[in-house]
């Protein structure tokens, strides 16, 4: 995909303020009429796969892998796991045109395009449950159009998580990321959870929704940053900033990310994922132990 370099024109007239974040507490319902569209709505065009880097866990369309079953969402790939209810991971690219000007949908919702009989997650599926529905892949990198925004807020994109972990430590990893595009970069980004426990507004919780939906103990996220370009994955070297990160999913967590760096390695031995399975080896290793310090 040829890249564009008109993104300095979209970031004079895009802003991405604390008000922006993906804070919507699950105690409070969407303010106003939210649009509706089909739960899954492909970009117009094709532009670089969401799975360049490598699907992590081998997810699949076969609905037999109950936890580990694949979604494409065209904005974004899933691999979603139907007895916790939550996804697995999310992996999407960020460049400067998914950047516009369209306004927050709010229209969180089940995902319709799941298998016959399984469990819809719905939008009040965390309701007075001290949790957020917290976004993998964030909204603010989807407002080029209404169909692009909306498609974040299917809860089938959404994990339990503690408000001040999603508004603020995780929200503000969100913001500098969008900073990076906003400055000439591309960006790879897979963001997960895993464990079972985390401690909310009121206190922990393990499920819920009846015990539908787990409560995820951490929320991880691995950023890869390119230079805009096209072919990208045959330019990720031993030099690529690689961003890894694991946060407790605690309500008093450090409102600072970078005290939750770690590496891809790490992050890989806790879940048992192959993270960016499609880069060359030789260069996984030497990226993939690296613990980002700028």
């Amino acid at each position: 995909m040829k890249k564009t370099f008109y993104f300095f024109l979209i970031a004079l007239t895009v802003s991405f303020t604390a008000c922006q974040k993906d804070n919507i507490i699950s105690t409070t319902n969407p303010v106003g009429s939210p649009i509706v569209v089909p739960p899954v709505a492909p970009p117009t065009q094709a532009t670089d796969s969401t799975l360049v880097m490598g699907n992590p866990s081998n997810a699949s369309v076969n609905i037999a892998d109950i936890g580990n079953y694949l979604l494409r969402e065209g904005y974004y790939s899933v691999s979603y796991n139907r007895d916790r209810g939550i996804p697995n991971w999310v992996s999407w690219h960020v460049v400067a045109t998914d950047f516009g000007s369209t306004p927050r949908q709010d229209n969180f919702r089940a995902n319709t395009e799941l298998p016959a009989g399984w469990y819809q997650v719905g939008a009040n599926s965390f309701l007075s449950s001290g949790f957020d529905r917290g976004h993998m892949c964030p909204s603010s990198d989807r407002t080029s159009s209404v169909d692009a925004n909306s498609s974040t807020f299917l809860m089938t994109n959404m994990v339990p998580q503690a408000p001040n972990n999603n508004q603020v430590t995780w929200g503000n990893l969100e913001d500098y990321c969008r900073t990076l595009v906003q400055g000439g970069s591309e960006l790879y980004i897979i963001a997960g959870a895993y464990g079972e426990g985390g401690t909310g507004s009121n206190g922990l919780a393990t499920t819920l929704d009846n015990g539908r939906v787990t409560v995820p103990a951490n929320v991880w996220k691995v950023v890869v940053v390119l230079p805009n370009g096209s072919n990208d994955l045959s330019r990720v070297g031993n030099s690529t900033r690689v961003i890894s990160v694991i946060m407790p999913n605690d309500d008093t967590i450090n409102n600072d990310w970078r005290t939750y760096r770690t590496s891809v390695d790490f992050i890989e031995q806790e879940t048992g994922y192959d993270i960016l399975s499609k880069v060359s080896s030789a260069i996984q290793n030497v990226i993939e132990a690296r613990v980002d310090n700028l």
